[in-house]
């Protein structure tokens, strides 16, 4: 049997020893606090808020509003460069963006589909400096039974893996909720998500934990965050219902926070939400709800 570790395990493994260390320091038996700086940020969806203005003035509304971070959907027929000189100029980072995924990934054949649209997409994270992308599997399909359609998705993701580790770039792997805002869409549950995760095995293929869709599909967010933190790339921030600002509905978003904190998730929590109050107000609130859980206020 050859001694030599695959790659893709050998960059599991470190991933792995680097998020426990960032979660728990173990000195003689006794756990101590992490170092300082392991905490989450925020982004600002810019596809979601500040829609009021042309897509380049966007980013200058967020670092107004107290946010150093912006993400946003599909990249294809947008001036990149432009958004990577204005985001340079302003001091923002790119937190995510969609990635094209060249068709649905729940069809047959979408490993060998995927790439192409992958390898643009990673080079457009490398021109805005972006780290993270976020994969959609697409919608059901009714002549293909479920079991063929996540066996899909994990080929593609599997294809994918090497690309995005090559690249140093995470591809988060998206849930949204069918009850309400997307019927028919394939991948609903966190369980099928984290499952996926677990399948591709790769330290750069990790879910999108939205906080809103969850709350409407499953609920138990703090449970469900907790026990998976590691496998989790990058959440979305809105309430439920109507999936407006942190505080108008029925998320205690202060816990969540407090949870996510206390996990030491160091990624990002993406504003994607729509206010139902002034854009600039919406997202101060959400820092200050941030700042309280982070104060365990």
């Amino acid at each position: 049997m050859s001694d030599r570790i695959p790659r893709r395990r050998f960059l599991a493994a470190v991933a792995a020893l680097s998020a426990t260390a960032t979660t728990r320091f173990a000195i003689a038996g006794e756990e101590q606090t992490p170092p300082p700086g392991a905490k989450p940020r925020l982004a600002v969806c810019i596809d979601a808020l500040f829609t009021d203005l042309p897509f380049e003035q966007r980013p200058a509304k967020v670092k107004e509003a107290g946010v150093k971070a912006i993400e946003f959907w599909g990249w294809r027929g947008r001036d990149m460069d432009g958004l990577a000189k204005i985001c340079q100029n302003l001091g923002l980072d790119v937190a995510g963006f969609a990635c094209d995924t060249g068709g649905p990934l729940v069809a047959p054949g979408s490993a060998k589909t995927f790439i192409p649209a992958l390898k643009d997409t990673l080079a457009t994270a490398k021109k805005l400096g972006c780290r993270e992308i976020i994969a959609a599997t697409g919608q059901e399909l009714k002549d293909v039974p479920r079991s063929q359609q996540h066996e899909n998705c994990i080929e593609a993701f599997r294809a994918a893996a090497p690309l995005c580790e090559d690249a140093g770039v995470t591809l988060a792997i998206e849930t949204l909720n069918v009850l309400v805002d997307h019927k028919g869409y394939y991948l609903s549950t966190s369980e099928e998500g984290f499952r996926m995760v677990d399948e591709v095995d790769s330290p750069q293929v990790k879910l999108l934990f939205d906080i809103y869709h969850q709350q409407i599909t499953e609920g138990n967010l703090i449970a469900n965050i907790s026990k998976n933190i590691a496998k989790i790339a990058h959440f979305h921030v809105a309430d439920v219902p109507g999936r407006h600002q942190p505080g108008t509905g029925e998320i205690n978003y202060r816990n969540v926070f407090r949870a996510i904190a206390a996990a030491r998730f160091s990624g990002f929590l993406g504003l994607e939400m729509w206010p139902t109050v002034d854009h600039s107000t919406a997202v101060r609130e959400s820092i200050a709800i941030l700042d309280e859980a982070m104060n365990n206020k």
